[in-house]
């Protein structure tokens, strides 16, 4: 299958526009599987509630769900992309999943970072894994990759693919996923964007891009530079991601011991 991600400057606020520019990115895209960015149509540096609440759709019924989900019916294409959802008075920094037909689900980010704590709730959805007609879609967003449970709990559940829409302005994950991909035998699609937002007095965040397809043995298959919008494509065997075996003895997950990982334990 291809699989691929679009990296881009997303103009905070802009949705139409925002999407007007991931449509004309695709016009003559060929690919299975799309990854986009966190907050892909709505950019991310929110300054008030009141933005939060503006600019945050409700799951599947908002408007930027519905585009992805008409685009994904047009294209024959499954598409993964971060989004400010509003659930009642509560507000979630989330992925949603859709594909060839329509809406699939959503996944709520589990660790939120920075001022993301100021103005939404930490995700209560559980990392999810889709089946798929291109293999088992499973979802974390950004700073979920620097807890090692994320992708771990993800492979544990059969994901081959792990989707992860990004506003990255550490410099770690990049060369941080080989490893991860490596210790789960999963591939990995990390969607960053690229420019810089100061929305705020004294405090700007420049995006590192470094978008990156990583394979189940650690190789960096494609990555996008640090500063240009790419739409990169990479062909990938999803179904390698189910064989855990390292040699003749040695399986990845049979070899695991649960019961020697009980923190609680006191040494001896």
């Amino acid at each position: 299958m291809k699989a691929g991600f679009y990296q881009f400057n997303p103009v905070f606020g802009k949705k139409e526009e925002n999407l007007r520019k991931l449509l004309l990115a695709l016009r003559d895209a060929d690919m299975d599987l799309l990854v986009l960015p966190e907050f892909f149509a709505t950019g991310y540096q929110f300054v008030s509630q009141d933005e939060v609440a503006e600019l945050s759709e409700q799951i599947p019924d908002g408007e930027t769900t519905k585009a992805l989900a008409d685009l994904s019916r047009q294209k024959n294409l499954y598409i993964v992309a971060g989004l400010p959802e509003k659930d009642g008075e509560r507000f979630f920094n989330s992925a949603i999943l859709t594909g060839p037909h329509g809406f699939i689900g959503t996944y709520r980010k589990t660790h939120l970072f920075f001022e993301e704590k100021l103005y939404f709730s930490p995700g209560d959805s559980g990392f999810k894994v889709w089946e798929t007609e291109v293999g088992r879609i499973g979802v974390m967003i950004c700073f979920d990759w620097f807890f090692p449970e994320s992708m771990r709990v993800l492979a544990l559940r059969g994901a081959d693919i792990i989707a992860h829409p990004s506003n990255l302005v550490l410099p770690w994950c990049p060369r941080a996923m080989p490893v991860r991909c490596l210790e789960n035998r999963v591939f990995a699609i990390t969607a960053n964007r690229t420019g810089v937002e100061s929305r705020k007095d004294g405090q700007s965040l420049r995006f590192i891009g470094q978008s990156q397809i990583t394979s189940p043995t650690g190789d960096i298959l494609i990555r996008a530079t640090e500063n240009d919008e790419e739409l990169l494509v990479a062909e990938i065997y999803p179904l390698t991601a189910r064989d855990k075996s390292l040699n003749a003895l040695n399986d990845l997950f049979k070899d695991r011991r649960p019961e020697m990982y009980n923190i609680l334990d006191s040494p001896t």
